[in-house]
């Protein structure tokens, strides 16, 4: 194969995954070819409306992923927690990179840290997942709707009157932001979205010749957590309508896993934690859902889908 056409977003955040997926590709296939296609998703187009409220799944790979199918584009470059849990028919994820930081990030200019927050403090957030666990620790604080792009958001910290935003560390890190970084939000205190920190390419199930050049991209423990994660997401079901998260580790040649469903007002909030075998993560994704749902997770799914 002499060329290989990437398609992404056209944030910085998302250039600078593709260029990663890229320089990798190049790295370990001299003399290949790449060629960049630039595709403005649904999630992209609509920036005055909370995510949740935009409803639908796969807001920010749909578009993306009719370019794979319809052969305009060879691989997509993905942040794996916006790929819903079922993908479309063709379709695969063929590489899974190595996981950055998982966790959340407060950032703020005043404070030290969640907990110096004054009370009533104003917190940016489009992420019900994000408002709920902020409330259930801080019922004081006040949640505001912020979207757009790492960089929108930063400046938005400041031009409109925020205390505080929270975003995932790993996009900070990756545009070399990590200074702004206030305070890590770590699990299980503050559990992540399914799939946070990790990269994925999506390509076609039918094509051999990319689904080789992908195997060199592939970090197998970080595999192990994602198919636990979105086993988890696929049996709670739910997209950014639900406040729910999990985030699975590999530690002691185990799965440790940890997985919350809230409701986004911060009054109801259920966790729970398991450990599993290497050989089963979907086995052990599944029985957290459940463990979750039974516990009163159903209920308040049931109450936000209705």
């Amino acid at each position: 194969m002499k060329k290989v056409i990437l398609a992404s977003r056209g944030s910085r955040l998302a250039l600078a995954q593709t260029e990663m997926v890229r320089d990798g590709l190049m790295a370990a296939n001299e003399g290949l070819q790449t060629d960049l296609i630039i595709i403005q998703t649904k999630g992209d187009k609509i920036l005055d409306v909370p995510l949740a409220k935009v409803g639908g799944k796969g807001l920010f790979v749909k578009e993306i992923e009719e370019a794979l199918l319809d052969k305009r584009a060879d691989i997509a470059v993905h942040s794996l927690k916006d790929v819903p849990a079922e993908l479309p028919q063709g379709l695969m994820l063929g590489a899974c990179l190595v996981r950055e930081t998982p966790f959340d990030a407060l950032v703020s200019e005043k404070y030290a840290s969640l907990r110096d927050l004054p009370d009533g403090a104003k917190v940016g957030t489009s992420s019900l997942r994000r408002a709920c666990q902020l409330k259930a620790i801080r019922p004081d604080l006040e949640i505001l709707s912020l979207r757009g792009n790492v960089e929108t958001r930063l400046r938005k910290l400041n031009s409109e009157g925020f205390d505080a935003i929270v975003l995932a560390a790993a996009g900070l890190n990756r545009l070399g932001l990590e200074d702004r970084i206030t305070e890590l939000l770590v699990a299980p205190d503050f559990v992540p979205a399914v799939g946070q920190g990790i990269v994925v390419v999506e390509c076609r199930e039918d094509d051999q010749e990319i689904k080789d050049l992908l195997l060199n991209l592939e970090h197998a423990s970080t595999r192990l957590a994602m198919r636990a994660e979105r086993a988890f997401l696929a049996t709670m079901g739910g997209g950014c309508q639900v406040p729910l998260g999990a985030y699975a580790e590999i530690k002691n040649s185990k799965i440790h896993m940890v997985g919350m469903v809230g409701h986004p007002d911060g009054s109801q909030i259920h966790k729970e934690k398991m450990v599993g075998s290497l050989t089963a993560p979907e086995t052990l994704g599944i029985a957290l859902a459940n463990a979750l749902l039974d516990c009163g997770g159903a209920e308040i799914l049931r109450e936000l889908t209705a």
